[in-house]
């Protein structure tokens, strides 16, 4: 526990602004998108949370952190991308959160004992995948170990900095053929892009840990795809 950090599960100061931004943000609002930029009117939606779970930061630095994966290269959807740890609803899931929770054990091993549920955010839908996606903020006041569970759907968890995600060199909007263009963060090499990135954008702005940052630097995709894949080459990590 770095020095100043609160008993319990009590709060600490630097996430109080996004604990006390959560009951003011509006789906559709300036701070948060209804949807995203690929919409299918008549595709399915299914109910999925993922959770944004909110530590001290593990190596003693100011400010926070942030529970991330890396899924597995071969699932039929989203492979190899990052994300919050998450996925679908279950009929006896009790809301958005015990999904996020009961995921969130199931990919990293998280004992859900140690967490405190802040609250929601609007939910996104993301047609690729039919989901309609309620992001959960929780306060992780008793950190625990976390791996990978199954290989086969997630590769890699980290606990990120706020401080590395929020750095301005690490930042640019990320393209793809297709034509969409959004936030990323190259991180750990990790890449962090759409609906995660999105997310991530967002939340860093609503808690006060966004820095300002070249939001006209783009970068295509595969381009820094390669960048990240060489940043982790470089570390001894395997891409």
């Amino acid at each position: 526990m770095s020095p100043g950090a609160p008993a319990g599960d009590a709060l600490p100061g630097w996430l109080l602004p996004l604990a006390q931004a959560l009951p003011q943000v509006r789906a559709g609002s300036a701070d948060w998108p209804a949807r995203s930029v690929v919409v299918d009117p008549t595709a399915p939606r299914r109910p999925a949370s993922v959770l944004l779970l909110l530590a001290e930061d593990p190596e003693g630095g100011d400010g926070g952190a942030l529970l991330l994966t890396e899924r597995a290269t071969g699932l039929r959807k989203h492979s190899g991308q990052v994300a919050f740890p998450g996925g679908g609803a279950d009929p006896d899931d009790d809301g958005p959160a015990a999904t996020a929770l009961r995921e969130a054990a199931e990919e990293t091993g998280l004992d859900p004992a140690g967490v405190r549920v802040l609250g929601t955010l609007p939910p996104i839908h993301v047609p690729v995948s039919g989901y309609e996606v309620t992001p959960v903020v929780a306060w992780w006041h008793t950190p625990g170990p976390v791996d990978v569970v199954d290989p086969t759907e997630v590769a890699r968890v980290e606990v990120v900095p706020l401080a590395e995600l929020a750095d301005p060199a690490r930042r640019f909007r990320v393209r793809i053929p297709a034509g969409y263009v959004g936030p990323a963060f190259a991180v750990r090499g990790l890449l962090v892009w759409g609906f995660t990135g999105e997310v991530l954008h967002r939340v860093l702005a609503l808690g006060g840990f966004e820095r300002p940052w070249d939001r006209a630097r783009r970068v295509d995709l595969a381009d820094a795809l390669a960048d990240v894949d060489a940043a982790l080459r470089a570390s001894g990590g395997t891409p």
